[in-house]
């Protein structure tokens, strides 16, 4: 039994990418629907979709590769563990990689990249970084 999704996910992508396979199926959970939906918006990933096997869900996501056939994502890391669970306030979640990275949050609000978690003026817990 796997006890943290997202970080399977994460890892399972991470391995899909540098074995430069086209898709890889995740496990599916509200969360990971999120974070992968917020993947999609900044342009890490390709595409995904829920695909429902009776009572069980899966999610197929689509990478991205440039022309030269090397990944979109050069960097993919969870920060939040379920033994460490990191928290960030509004302030502290202005930048990553001078803009060029993305961070991904657990807010009140949702699960939210640090852009829009910053203009809605909140903080929580920091699931993961992408660059």
């Amino acid at each position: 039994m796997i006890n943290d999704l997202i970080s399977d996910s994460l890892t399972r992508i991470r391995n899909a990418a540098t074995r430069r396979l086209s898709v890889t199926t995740l496990m599916h959970s509200k969360s990971v629907e999120a974070v992968v939906a917020i993947l999609q918006d900044k342009g890490y990933i390709d595409s995904f979709n829920v695909i429902e096997d009776g009572n069980k869900k899966s999610i197929n996501v689509v990478l991205k590769y440039d022309d030269n056939g090397v990944t979109v994502i050069n960097e993919i890391k969870r920060v939040s563990k379920p033994g460490r669970r990191i928290y960030k306030g509004r302030d502290d979640i202005k930048r990553f990689k001078n803009g060029y990275g993305t961070v991904i949050i657990s807010t009140s609000s949702g699960v939210l990249p640090n852009d829009k978690a910053y203009e809605l003026g909140v903080g929580g817990e920091v699931l993961c970084t992408v660059w």
